[in-house]
């Protein structure tokens, strides 16, 4: 079995955002759809190591900001890359305004947003499944979206593999982070993105 059969599949990329208790974060998330239209519904599928996903869990609320092929990798390593639990991803951040419902959308890179409320949720094992009402939307530009494709040839930075001929390296297919060794241990995580050893692929120099 090819598991990279899976990158095969059309994948958006967004910007989840919610707010608790005063606590406001937001993180990327490449599964977010349409599920009715009448009434209008969407879902989007969270891992639950996220502190994002605490957040929607806590307030039933969340913004969906739709990035485009405009964005930058910066937006994805300051969304992407780091924990709303360590650091407060909106206190420097001046390209966000807030909604109707009180919670951030990003303005630069993104060509719209939707802000929704949360109907129902399915626990999924390591991610949660919510469905939510939309509530209120709009768009921000006329920029085509940016896929998972093409976040990969176009937006992510091509790794610079520092290892001598003959030397075995690991790749990390979702942000290029590079781990040196014959083989990488199975409980690798990346440190960049918090991928998984499953995400890493194998290049001999």
């Amino acid at each position: 079995m090819d598991k990279k059969t899976m990158y095969k599949l059309t994948y958006g990329l967004f910007v989840l955002t919610s707010a608790s208790e005063g606590k406001d974060s937001g993180c990327i998330i490449n599964t977010a759809g349409q599920v009715t239209s009448e009434p209008n519904r969407i879902s989007i599928t969270v891992n639950k190591s996220n502190f994002t996903h605490d957040l929607v869990k806590k307030s039933g609320k969340f913004n969906v900001s739709i990035l485009s092929e405009a964005a930058n990798f910066d937006t994805f390593k300051h969304f992407g890359f780091q924990s709303g639990r360590d650091v407060d991803k909106f206190a420097d951040y001046a390209d966000c305004k807030r909604s109707a419902n009180g919670l951030y959308y990003v303005t630069a890179g993104t060509n719209g947003y939707i802000s929704a409320a949360v109907e129902q949720s399915i626990d999924l094992g390591s991610h949660t499944m919510f469905i939510a009402a939309v509530e209120d939307m709009e768009v921000l530009s006329d920029v085509p979206s940016a896929t998972y494709a093409y976040y990969q040839s176009a937006i992510k930075p091509k790794p610079e593999i520092a290892a001598a001929a003959g030397k075995t390296v690991w790749r990390c297919t979702v942000c290029g982070y590079v781990y040196e060794g014959e083989e990488i241990p199975a409980d690798f995580i990346c440190p960049l993105c918090k991928h998984s050893a499953s995400d890493f692929e194998k290049v001999v120099q």
